[in-house]
């Protein structure tokens, strides 16, 4: 029997999911993501920042702000979608395929980039 997958830290940290909207504008497909604020629905997930990724390319060195998550299974969350921390007030572009563990829509795992990677 196959051994139960159980989360690496609690569910307490409060997010938001900013879905796209897409237009086409002059053939150019545009996404539009609403205003944090107005979302009224909240998720909870572990947030881990391991603090951040390194990279080094072309002699410079360069951190990036990642992160990984862990959360309720929602299939709502896609790679298209942001994560919005309710706390920091920061905003997530999600960089990994989630990954539905174990195939039970239990849990789902995926990792994150800061917008713009400032505060």
């Amino acid at each position: 029997m196959a051994k139960r997958f159980t989360p690496n830290a609690p569910f307490d940290v409060a997010m938001k999911l900013l879905v796209p909207t897409t237009t086409k504008v002059k053939g150019v497909t545009k996404k539009t993501f609403p205003d944090p604020a107005t979302i009224e629905d909240v998720f909870f997930g572990s947030f881990r920042t391991y603090g951040g990724t390194e990279n080094f390319s072309n002699d410079v060195y360069m951190v990036f702000d990642t992160a990984i998550v862990e959360t309720w299974f929602n299939p709502a969350i896609t790679t298209d979608c942001q994560i919005y921390i309710c706390e920091t007030g920061r905003t997530y572009n999600i960089i990994s395929q989630p990954e539905n563990i174990n195939m039970r829509h239990q849990f789902v795992h995926f990792k994150v980039e800061n917008v713009g990677g400032k505060t």
